[in-house]
């Protein structure tokens, strides 16, 4: 049985119908009241599972305190041999990518890498439309007649059985470097570098939630290392891999992994060197986005990232390796205009196909697991869409295009919810002889699936994950760290939060709670957000906004019914720095009446 945590400041339920409850302990500073012993940074930290004596680790999170050594992950010694001899005989090897970011960046990352110990390998990235998710054997043994010896999978490859072991047959070695789930039977490679292979070590196994970019990255780790031992740089500089980390905050960012221990590492160091701006392909992607400034950890998910995906998901395939491994600006330029108009091409089709899907969604009230499908919707669209529709609805969500090969099958994406393994029970539906293929990690799976089994399935992840996300869903709050005055909502404040950074999915952004407030002024911008000014008893006012939330029960509250009564407004605190003058504003995500 499951309970539902207490809520906090006197509040009952809020107007998105949820409880709010401290992540850590009472950080009241509206009223005076609170247990707030350490500094706010220190207090953040252990909200978030630090535990007290490893705080200064966390404060200032370097890859000198959290990098493994890469010797600890099963087969990646034998990787980095392997590597190492193709570099030292000039062996033909390609690099076979993932058409998502972290492909993209995992590919691009290893291209660097042999460039600066004097080897260029080429590359291949599959066509989402064309080929689908993941090696195929034609592509591989095609390759190897092209010359390619060695292949290295990057972010694909965990579940390819068929196609490596036609690439094995073909007298083709492959270095698998991925990190989405394994099976208990692993194919044949070479060398597979997975930290969630079912053998990996205790440390490897720790590392989990590692993008396949991090995987990469410790590759690399492990290369130079081997060609050290072997004396390669005697007379050669070693590369400079910390250059290499802006690709790998963009790729672990993007594929929305965890930013606990090594990853908030890995992005920390990576947002700086990519505020250096040396990779020409990251400077025009930053242009592009049309920012003037260096990039946040949020800008790395909201701006760079979709233009990298909109090549693979709309585009072409190839675009986002192309660009951040070219070393010409003009050619940077033009790549990363074309991007942009591809995700501007994206942002139309995704608004069509969630439109058709949300209107499945009452009819599936019951379901515990939205499983929604469509004849004509773009599959490079349906990841985004079921993350849409995940969040409106709090409950994991798969987006199948019905119709998209060639064969009649559908291919389908899928989001979860925390406390649900959905990549988990894709991979035990598969095994089930439910889909033609499937996989994923925790929070993120896809599906190839005959359309005649859609109901089946439904039916089957209901019974097994049934309990499972009513458990989830009963146990979610609203956490709040803080909960401030309106004074106290400025910009010195969310600079110090800010400093516990960067946050994302597993270390997520303070969330603070402002009240009590009258809205002064509410009203509608762009097709549905929600913009107000509240004013708050001690006489200070700000500026909020609710995204995306016009005709939800927040929006329609704050729009009709809420401008006679006192409210307590919770979100992101963010800092307006388009004015002269930086505001501090509030992005909100609930509210709750005072009285």
């Amino acid at each position: 049985m499951t309970s539902t945590p207490p809520s906090i400041l006197g509040l009952g339920r809020s107007l998105a119908g949820k409880t709010w409850a401290w992540r850590g302990g009472n950080m009241d500073l509206a009223t005076g009241e609170t247990s707030l012993d350490h500094d706010l940074v220190t207090q953040l930290l252990l909200a978030r599972g630090v535990p007290p004596h490893d705080v200064e680790r966390h404060r200032t999170p370097s890859l000198r305190a959290f990098l493994p050594d890469p010797s600890e992950f099963r087969d990646m010694d034998t990787a980095a041999e392997r590597l190492a001899q193709a570099v030292l005989t000039g062996e033909r090897l390609t690099i076979y990518g993932d058409y998502d970011v972290d492909g993209a960046t995992s590919a691009a990352l290893l291209i660097r890498l042999l460039r600066a110990l004097g080897h260029e390998a080429g590359y291949y990235i599959p066509d989402r439309l064309l080929e689908g998710y993941g090696p195929s054997g034609e592509a591989l043994v095609r390759l190897g007649e092209q010359g390619s010896s060695l292949i290295v999978t990057v972010d694909c490859g965990a579940m390819a059985h068929q196609a490596l072991d036609m690439a094995h047959a073909a007298g083709i070695d492959v270095i698998v470097v991925d990190h989405h789930k394994c099976s208990a039977e692993l194919p044949r490679a070479a060398a597979l570098v997975n930290p969630n292979r079912l053998d990996e070590s205790d440390v490897g196994a720790a590392h989990g939630h590692l993008a396949a970019v991090g995987v990469a990255f410790l590759l690399a780790v492990a290369t130079v290392r081997t060609l050290r031992a072997r004396g390669f740089f005697a007379g050669r500089p070693e590369p400079d891999l910390f250059a290499l980390l802006d690709l790998v905050a963009l790729g672990t960012v993007a594929d929305v992994a965890a930013l606990h221990g090594l990853n908030r590492a890995l992005v920390a160091q990576g947002l700086k060197v990519m505020a250096r701006r040396d990779n020409v392909g990251m400077a025009a992607l930053i242009d592009a986005s049309r920012l003037n400034r260096a990039p946040s950890c949020s800008d790395l998910g909201f701006a760079l990232g979709p233009r990298i995906n909109a090549g693979g998901r709309v585009g072409e395939s190839t675009l986002g390796v192309r660009l951040l491994t070219t070393e010409d600006p003009d050619e940077a330029r033009a790549i990363a205009a074309q991007l942009s108009a591809l995700n501007e091409e994206r942002r139309a089709i995704e608004a069509a196909v969630q439109e058709a899907a949300e209107a499945q969604i009452d009819a599936q009230h019951n379901r515990a697991v939205l499983t929604l499908a469509g004849r004509g919707w773009h599959p490079g669209v349906i990841g985004i869409v079921a993350g849409r529709i995940k969040e409106k609805t709090g409950k994991p969500a798969l987006v199948i295009a019905l119709d998209a090969d060639e064969a009649g099958h559908g291919k389908g994406s899928g989001r979860s919810i925390p406390g649900v393994d959905l990549g988990a029970e894709i991979i035990a539906a598969r095994e089930h002889g439910l889909l033609v293929a499937g996989g994923g990690h925790a929070m993120a799976a896809g599906l190839t699936i005959d359309p005649g089994k859609l109901e089946a399935l439904a039916d089957w992840l209901d019974a097994r994950l049934g309990d499972r996300v009513a458990a989830a869903m009963a146990s979610q709050a609203l956490l709040l760290d803080l909960a401030l005055a309106p004074g106290g909502l400025v910009p010195p404040l969310i600079e110090a939060m800010d400093s516990a950074g960067p946050f994302g999915m597993g270390w997520p952004g303070p969330r603070v709670a402002v009240g009590p407030v009258r809205l002064v002024k509410v009203d509608v911008v762009g097709s549905d957000h929600v913009r107000l000014i509240a004013r708050g008893d001690d006489g200070a006012s700000f500026k909020g906004i609710a995204f995306r939330a016009a005709e939800s029960d927040l929006g329609q509250a704050l729009l009709h019914g809420s401008r006679d009564r006192r409210l307590w407004l919770a979100g992101r605190a963010k800092i307006d720095d388009w004015s002269s003058r930086p505001q501090a504003e509030l992005h909100v995500e609930d509210a709750a009446f005072a009285d």
